[in-house]
């Protein structure tokens, strides 16, 4: 006897057609309609992180027959989300505080990660490889060298569109908003909503994927598009689970078996925090050990309905401007507000710590996170540069990127950024050295010697440790940086760095002088 069991976004799973003839088949249904009903949550848990169309088989054997009874659920799938329909919105980021002083002069974005790109260059990267070629980036502080490294890598470096476009939507003033300046995340969008408005006329768009610049994952948006198309979402929220330690900096969800969000609370902490812990076993095929993660909480990452968007932010709550922290929690207690599941490697590196860890761990084997895949690459600039030349040189777990002049040199756990330059018996070790915009040559840099100054890169007999070194540093000779006394938080501007959460930043463009101690 075969039953075959539907399962749809708006009732519970159901018999559809039966075959086989036997005795006590009624009994039989009785039975079934019951464990199908207790089967509910865990099938709909099962198929919370959409993707493509997703049949669950399942096989029985019931007490009331002999027979083996074959299951097979499906969820109904009305339309499919097309990516030609899909613009995405990269927010470049407010005046980046935490992760300063990497953004005292560019913007967080434009901050550069894993040896040789920049942190816009994964959302760039994740619409291009999903298929979405319609993208607005939205910039306001020091954003300089990020509209520089968005014209060099997508308006002149290769990357064709056939129907798309790349669009900067810089922070100005408007006539009836003299200041300006963009209040918060749905502020930025509001202030442009009439840019958006037209292109999405013009081009049919019917859903809008809100991203941030500073994360790191790899992600296809389409599957996050399709179950917001398959929910007939207005609001969708891709969401992750997390520990207790790291919940408070995020805004957190909690949602019925359907994946409806009930609830959204930004940054809670104390009892609310308490107040926000979820059952996540559903998810232990996918994260293991569900008790180290109580909490789901939001990457950030969203789609909206455009008719809704814009709805929300010209009309409903127009005095509001943040999504997080204004616009969602009131969105869920009146809007259809469905949370996606994403549980691959996801690193908000929105602080200094996080930033260094996340670029640390890459050298790690095997690597959470891998930049290394041909069918999903992650682009950026191209510089048309040399190998990197060793000479005599020790390395053990290292990134290191092209075009870097190393001698003699002992790198251990770093990550070595473009045109980076190690002399002689110089060690790094914990350290990320973001590399240099311009070579010196071995004529230049005699020059600088004999005028008694420092040249570009790391010195000979110099010692690193647990370090982030920004973008054309000059560090001379046997200079110890390990601060080996703990300090936590420090500022020496004055001297070229600064300390955060224990973690050395030598500053771009920084001269560090020979015998120096950190």
């Amino acid at each position: 006897m075969q039953f075959t069991l539907a399962l749809d976004g708006n009732t519970s799973p159901h018999l559809m057609r039966r075959s086989g003839e036997g005795g006590g088949s009624e009994m039989l249904m009785e039975r079934l309609n019951i464990g199908v009903i207790n089967q509910e949550k865990a099938l709909r848990n099962r198929c919370f992180s959409g993707g493509g169309a997703r049949t669950t088989q399942c096989v029985l054997n019931s007490g009331a027959c002999s027979e083996t009874l074959h299951f097979q659920t499906h969820s109904s799938r009305k339309s499919y989300a097309d990516a030609n329909r899909v613009s995405a919105v990269i927010l470049g980021g407010g005046i980046g505080a935490q992760l300063f002083p990497l953004t005292s002069t560019r913007a967080t974005p434009a901050v550069p990660v894993g040896g040789c790109h920049r942190l816009i260059d994964i959302p760039m990267s994740n619409c291009f490889n999903s298929g979405i070629n319609k993208i607005f980036v939205m910039t306001q502080f020091n954003s300089a060298s990020l509209n520089r490294h968005i014209h060099r890598t997508y308006l002149g470096g290769g990357i064709t569109f056939t129907d798309g476009s790349v669009q900067v939507l810089a922070a100005t003033q408007m006539p009836e908003e003299p200041a300006g300046w963009f209040q918060g995340t749905a502020d930025a969008i509001r202030k442009f909503v009439w840019v958006l408005e037209d292109y999405y006329n013009h081009k049919d768009i019917e859903h809008i994927v809100i991203l941030s610049g500073d994360q790191l994952y790899r992600m296809n948006y389409m599957e996050l598009v399709q179950k917001h198309v398959d929910d007939n979402a207005e609001i969708t929220i891709s969401c992750a689970p997390v520990n207790e330690s790291r919940a408070s900096n995020y805004g957190l969800v909690k949602f019925d078996y359907t994946g409806r969000v009930l609830q959204f609370f930004e940054k809670p902490v104390g009892a609310d925090l308490e107040s926000m812990r979820v059952d996540t076993n559903f998810l232990s095929y996918a994260i293991g050990d569900t008790q180290k993660y109580p909490y789901i909480a939001s990457m950030g990452v969203y789609v909206f309905k455009r008719d809704a968007l814009l709805d929300l932010l010209k009309s409903k709550y127009n005095q509001l401007h943040d999504f997080g922290s204004e616009i969602l929690p009131r969105a869920v207690l009146e809007h259809n507000v469905q949370a996606y599941i994403f549980t691959g490697y996801w690193e908000d590196v929105g602080t200094i710590k996080s930033f260094f860890d996340a670029n640390l761990a890459l050298t790690e084997q095997p690597s959470k996170f891998e930049f290394y895949d041909p069918q999903t690459p992650f682009f950026t600039a191209p510089r048309y540069l040399p190998p990197t030349q060793l000479d005599k040189c020790k390395i053990k777990d290292a990134f290191i990127s092209d075009g870097c002049l190393l001698s003699e040199c002992t790198i251990k756990h770093s990550v070595i950024g473009v045109c980076s330059r190690l002399r002689s018996g110089c060690e790094l070790m914990d350290t990320m050295m973001m590399g240099a915009d311009i070579y010196e040559t071995e004529e230049e840099t005699s020059k600088l010697h004999l005028a008694g100054k420092v040249p570009i890169g790391i010195g000979e007999n110099t010692k690193i440790r647990n370090c982030i070194i920004d973008m054309n540093a000059r560090i001379g000779k046997n200079v110890v940086i390990a601060n080996s006394k703990g300090i936590q938080e420090a500022d020496h501007p004055e001297e070229g760095y600064y300390i955060r959460s224990g973690i050395v930043v030598i500053l771009k463009n920084a001269i560090i002088k020979d015998g120096s101690v950190i």
